[in-house]
């Protein structure tokens, strides 16, 4: 017997400001996480699989329309044509309280009760299913500490949401120690809620397999389910089987030994080539974080539009489907670097000065939360300023003084 053990399909996440940032390929970010499921379909019916786990946030939260839910119940028909049963539980983004729009699902699903953990034995198959849906988004209790004994016999799989002892990025809900999983005696445990496939135990086997498409560079690299062998009444075999569509990586390149723009574009390009070659094939969201001591610095902080349509020109040229979702500049001038020329020693000293002083740092703070505070809902987060902590601060005089050195040193003064 084989099933597949999947979990967090956040179906039509919103990915906000998309389409003005990524232009012709907005679609296929859009519509990642469709795919990615509809892959996952498509490798059931074609491996005949003999039964789907999800445990939980189908959904990214309630549906603007019921188009969402029409498509997630057209991905169940096929299977229930092909005599797939599906076993599936909510979780914090999709808890009952959250969806208000409803849908009837086709004969073979099972969605677990919110009211209390139950069990389901689904015919011919040899397995009991246990699980609970959330009622609400924040569950903060043990769910688990209240499953039912398994059933002799039968192979046992408890399907849970749940953040375990805690996961970085993850918030805290239906938190249990893995010595609650392991003691209820089940054979092996269908975890959801963390986006990173990660194996906590294998006897019996506990495993989050992450979710089936990353959606911002946070959650970086293959992405997909756990597929799951049982032979005499054990597991045989775990696979994880990627079914993303879209790959999102953090690119960083050290540029310390360019000296200008031109000789910056080459490490770029080949590291841009690299990423590709690891991307299997997919489309591959980037963000690209330069480092390291350059005396390109000025240039390269200080004329943010031309590195980005240089970055831009140097993915097409990449050979992939490749997409710049951001640049980031995190390099520092040399220590022997010199000032631009000795005109601008004053400038070059009263702006490091500024830098460095607190009392001056704490004014132009206080500017830009009056300014960022006048922007609308989500504005402030595109502008990348939603952060001001003390590191964010010095990056952000740090840029500025690329910007004006590099306006001032390589623009003609009219007269």
């Amino acid at each position: 017997m084989r099933f597949i053990h999947a979990a967090d399909l956040h179906l039509d996440s919103p990915l906000s400001g998309l389409r003005e940032r990524a232009g012709e390929q907005a679609e296929k970010l859009i519509g990642a996480t469709r795919r990615a499921f509809e892959k996952l379909v498509d490798f059931a019916l074609d491996e005949r699989v003999d039964l789907v786990v999800i445990a939980g946030d189908v959904f990214d939260g309630d549906w603007p329309d019921h188009g969402t839910g029409l498509f997630f119940v057209k991905m169940l028909a096929r299977l229930n044509t092909a005599g797939i049963p599906v076993a599936m539980i909510r979780g914090n983004h999709d808890a009952a309280s959250v969806i208000s729009r409803r849908l009837s699902w086709p004969s073979n699903v099972r969605e677990f009760s919110s009211r209390a953990p139950e069990t389901w034995t689904p015919p011919d198959l040899g397995v009991a299913i246990h699980g609970q849906s959330f009622a609400d988004r924040a569950i903060p209790h043990n769910l688990a500490a209240t499953y039912p004994e398994p059933v002799a016999g039968l192979f046992n799989i408890g399907v849970l949401h749940t953040s375990a002892t805690g996961r970085p990025g993850h918030d805290t809900y239906a938190p249990c120690e893995l010595r609650d999983l392991v003691s209820k005696g089940y054979d092996y445990w269908a975890l959801g809620h963390v986006h990173t496939r990660e194996v906590l135990c294998e006897a019996p086997h506990v495993i989050f397999p992450g979710n089936l498409q990353g959606r911002h560079v946070n959650e970086p690299g293959a992405k997909g389910f756990t597929l799951v062998t049982i032979e005499g009444g054990r597991v045989r075999q775990i696979e994880p089987i990627p079914v993303d569509v879209v790959r999102w990586a953090r690119v960083a390149v050290d540029v310390s030994s360019a000296s200008t723009l031109d000789e910056t574009c080459p490490l770029i390009g080949r590291a841009l080539k690299a990423a590709v070659d690891q991307a299997d094939g997919r489309m591959l969201a980037v963000r690209l974080v330069l480092t390291g001591a350059s005396p390109a610095h000025r240039v390269l902080a200080g004329d943010p539009e031309r590195l980005e349509a240089e970055c831009s020109s140097l993915a097409l040229q990449a050979q992939g489907d490749v997409w710049i979702e951001r640049v980031e500049v995190e390099t520092v001038l040399p220590e022997t670097a010199q000032a631009p020329s000795e005109g601008f020693h004053d400038l070059v000293q009263l702006l490091r000065d500024v830098r460095t002083d607190p009392d001056e740092c704490a004014v132009i703070r206080e500017a830009l939360e009056q300014g960022l505070g006048k922007l609308p809902t989500g504005a402030r987060v595109k502008s990348r300023l939603d952060d001001l902590a003390p590191d964010q601060m010095e990056r952000i005089l740090a840029d500025a003084e690329a910007l004006l050195l590099h306006h001032l040193t390589t623009e003609p003064i009219q007269p």
